[in-house]
């Protein structure tokens, strides 16, 4: 009795006083329907929905379309916002914060150029904040402009030192610049200030792992499992500790479960295909460098593994494509081009004769004299 009158308390602790006094006396009748806690809604969605009313009131105020626009950015409604933050624009052009918000909608859609000149105008109409240097210097990023990146996020950090996601995105400015030491170094101090962030346990096990410290790298792979059981890129990086302590057997295992929750990541696919290759299962290692070569094509090795799996398994016509791909990547390669010709003519069903010709014996020649002697 006591531990269900104490669970039916957490549940309805917030309907009060009078909840709790029936409680602790035991109820004489229980209510018809329980509050199920599965259809109480609470978020960004149902914050933004809130607004519907007021602005239904107040149609000509900018704010009101505004703060919508972020809420539903929150929530993921990004045409929705677009459509919120350019009516409030149209309503009143003078805030810079406007433009922020138009930008960060604007790079949800991927739309980077039309972001960075929103937030130029942003800036330019007096919006200062980190964030907004952090959006930035995260748009460089995307584009590989690391030195541009880091002047941005240095510029965040010197409004607020210890902005965790401005540090991390440092340590991934100095990956895209070769820097591993400082990528190290930032990542580290990104994850003393927000120790939650799986992303960034993920980075640091990678990179440890790079270094050839599987011992490290598993300790920051099972910290992130703890935080997020299904996020595959930890999956990698715990797989790939085993793979580097002699454990194939232990990593081919995790790098089929991190394939099966997220089949982007191809890494993972890349490992499982060139154990499948060692092994000569050729059928095997079809689909995982498909895969792989779908996100990735110019991974090493993965085109040329692939070209040879299709020809063991008799796909003529696909592996004929694949020697062709090596043929344009490698412009003057004989051996591909040798093997686009000779697997091409399979694929029409021309067989080509590889025999070795037979060697002919020279012959002395006859020497005519036409002196008639």
């Amino acid at each position: 009795m006591r531990s269900s009158c104490f669970l039916r308390l957490f549940l309805l602790l917030a309907a009060g006083p009078a909840v709790v006094a029936a409680c602790t006396e035991g109820p004489k009748e229980r209510p018809e329907t329980m509050v199920n806690l599965r259809t109480v809604q609470s978020g960004p969605k149902i914050q933004a929905e809130e607004l519907d009313g007021a602005i239904a009131r107040q149609p000509q105020n900018a704010s009101l379309y505004a703060r919508r626009a972020a809420f539903r950015l929150d929530a993921g409604l990004t045409e929705a916002a677009l459509r919120d933050i350019n009516q409030a624009l149209d309503l009143d052009d003078a805030p810079g914060e406007f433009y922020f918000t138009k930008a960060r909608a604007l790079r949800a859609q991927g739309k980077i150029q039309s972001a960075l000149a929103a937030t130029t105008e942003a800036a330019r109409r007096g919006f200062a904040s980190p964030d907004l240097n952090l959006l930035v210097g995260e748009m460089h990023l995307a584009t590989r402009r690391y030195q541009d990146a880091l002047d941005q996020l240095d510029r965040a950090l010197q409004q607020e030192p210890d902005h965790a996601a401005a540090l991390f995105y440092k340590g991934v400015a100095y990956v895209g610049l070769q820097d591993t030491l400082q990528a190290l170094e930032h990542f580290r101090a990104s994850l003393a200030r927000d120790p939650r962030q799986p992303e960034t346990l993920h980075q640091l096990a990678f990179l440890s792992n790079a270094f050839r410290q599987p011992d490290q790298a598993a300790i920051y792979a099972a910290r992130g499992l703890k935080l997020a059981p299904t996020y595959g890129p930890l999956w990698y990086d715990y797989g790939r500790q085993f793979e580097l302590q002699n454990q194939p057997d232990s990593a081919t295992r995790i790098y089929a479960r991190t394939v099966q929750l997220d089949t982007t990541f191809y890494r993972a696919d890349y490992r499982l295909a060139l154990v499948a290759f060692k092994a000569r299962k050729y059928a095997q290692a079809v689909p995982h460098l498909q895969r792989a070569l779908r996100r990735a094509p110019r991974l090493a090795g993965a085109r040329q593994m692939l070209a040879e799996s299709l020809e063991s398994v008799g796909r003529w016509p696909e592996a004929a494509d694949q020697y062709r791909l090596l043929v344009a990547e490698n412009p003057g390669n004989r051996h591909w081009t040798y093997k686009a010709w000779k697997v091409g003519n399979r694929a029409k069903g021309v067989i080509v004769n590889e025999a070795p010709r037979p060697a002919v014996e020279a012959v002395e020649p006859i020497v005519v004299d036409h002196s008639g002697l």
